[in-house]
């Protein structure tokens, strides 16, 4: 009596739903690479090692050219204490980092100083790493 087997196993190996999963995986990673930007204004930082580990709630920005930006609105030095204080309110465990450029004076960055003191927000200086 012989017994034949009707289906037969294939060996073969198909590759469509891979390339499926390989496709997903990168439009995935599109779309989400695309939802992080930490900043968006270009600024070249002075230069430090060290770090610490305090998460800022906000940013403020000062340009060479002497504009202010909280996160990415452009804002008049006049109004930055007024918008922080309307942002963030007077919770006095608020982080801020203040993301100068290498050039602005002093003057302007203690003038972001004196707005953090006095509404008693703690304030990180950005830099950048040294080489």
């Amino acid at each position: 009596m012989a017994l034949h087997r009707r289906n037969k196993v294939s060996a073969s190996f198909n590759m469509s739903s891979m390339t499926d999963i390989v496709f997903l995986l990168l439009i995935f990673f599109m779309i989400t690479s695309t939802l992080i930007s930490p900043n968006a204004l270009k600024l070249l930082l002075p230069r430090s090692n060290n770090q610490t580990s305090a998460k800022p709630l906000t940013t403020v920005s000062i340009t060479k050219d002497f504009k202010y930006y909280i996160e990415n609105e452009q804002v008049n030095v006049l109004d930055l204490e007024k918008e922080l204080q309307r942002r963030l309110g007077n919770d006095t465990n608020i982080y801020i980092a203040l993301h100068a450029e290498r050039t602005v004076p002093i003057e302007k960055v203690v003038k972001v100083m004196n707005i953090a003191k006095n509404n008693r927000y703690k304030l990180i200086l950005a830099t950048s790493p040294e080489r």
